[in-house]
């Protein structure tokens, strides 16, 4: 497939609302940070996303707001085994990879002491 970057898709199109692999980017004019948010979390699914700007605060704030299981600022959406990788709404629950990925195939056993002055927990696995 070419590389392609779609102009003028609005909600009612397919584009809008797929979740798109492959060399595709869909590219919307917005007027501030807020509107950019909103149409990043107008979407069923939440896998990866990307901010680019020149100020980082700006960008970790903005980041900080979309609904996605992971946002890079100032890269492509990637995985790299040391961070863990998943995303949420449509595109899935838990994490893969990092040490939060291996407690997915781990079975964990949670342990709680009562009657002291305050509960004691332990997360054995």
């Amino acid at each position: 497939m070419q590389p392609t970057v779609l102009v003028g898709v609005t909600p009612k199109m397919r584009a809008h609302r797929e979740e798109l692999f492959g060399p595709i980017a869909v590219v919307y004019r917005v007027q501030d940070d807020d509107q950019a948010v909103s149409l990043a979390n107008d979407s069923p699914y939440g896998l990866g996303g990307a901010v680019f700007s020149s100020d980082i605060s700006r960008a970790r704030a903005v980041a900080s707001r979309i609904e996605s299981g992971m946002v890079w600022i100032n890269h492509p959406t990637s995985s790299e085994p040391e961070l863990p990788f998943g995303g949420i709404k449509r595109s899935g629950y838990g994490r893969e990879l990092s040490h939060l990925g291996i407690k997915e195939f781990a079975n964990r056993k949670l342990i709680v002491t009562m009657g002291t002055d305050a509960p004691i927990t332990d997360a054995l696995g």
